[in-house]
């Protein structure tokens, strides 16, 4: 059905207007950011074959993160315009969920750092490592970037973490970094690193305060299950 044959009510701009954003499924919200079909479909149905390129079928918009330029173009009815809309949107959404001013925010647990990052670094499609850097009363001076691609050692140095805190003189810091795959359970290489961490860290007169990995399906604080094994233990 063309939009123009829809009752204006179930037309995805006047739909929004009348009864708010919230009321839209993915699939309108997405036909209003492509604006039009083509003279065979609405933008409504394109929409929705849009929304199918989900492998995965879980009904979550976060693939669309992962959709590149041409993937978009694949779909009859998007054309190069439409696809470079569709990136800055989903990019877009990424740097609203990040705060807008990290400074004077105290980190006190484990679900503070979750709150401040799981939103920007969920979308990431392969691993990134930031480290939070902190004052004398856990308050951020910095969140930087540190690399992308993983926590293996062959990749991540201690010195690479450490160095901007060292030059901040900065007394504390956390490392954190996301699993792709959404599940957020570290693994041995995890562990093994926040181990050569912390001694190079407390060397450099560093505290690393906690390692937190990032998925999907929530986070887990290395620090924690560390503990909470050696309690076990004992």
């Amino acid at each position: 059905m063309k939009m123009k044959e829809l009752p204006v009510s179930e037309r995805p701009y006047e739909k929004l207007e009348m009864y708010g954003a919230a009321k839209l499924s993915n699939a309108e919200l997405i036909a209003i950011i492509i604006k039009s079909g083509t003279k065979d479909e609405s933008s409504v149905s394109i929409a929705q074959r849009i929304l199918k390129l989900d492998k995965n079928g879980e009904n979550n918009l976060r693939f669309l993160q992962n959709i590149s330029i041409e993937e978009f173009m694949s779909i009859k009815g998007i054309g190069k315009v439409k696809a470079i809309q569709l990136k800055a949107i989903c990019e877009l959404t990424k740097r609203i969920s990040t705060p807008i001013n990290t400074s004077q925010i105290q980190i006190n647990s484990p679900k503070d750092v979750a709150k401040l990052l799981t939103d920007e670094m969920r979308y990431e499609d392969k691993e990134i490592v930031k480290a939070i850097i902190l004052n004398s009363k856990n308050v951020i001076i910095k969140v930087i970037d540190i690399c992308a691609g993983g926590t293996n050692s062959a990749i991540l140095k201690p010195k690479d973490v450490l160095q901007e805190a060292i030059k901040l003189g900065a007394p504390k810091i956390i490392l954190v970094h996301n699993h792709p795959s959404g599940d957020p359970t570290p693994s041995k290489s995890d562990f093994d690193f926040t181990d050569r961490l912390v001694k190079a860290a407390q060397i450099m007169g560093v505290e690393l305060l906690d390692h937190i990995v990032i998925g999907d399906k929530g986070y887990n604080s290395i620090f924690y299950l560390i503990s909470k094994k050696m309690n076990n233990f004992l």
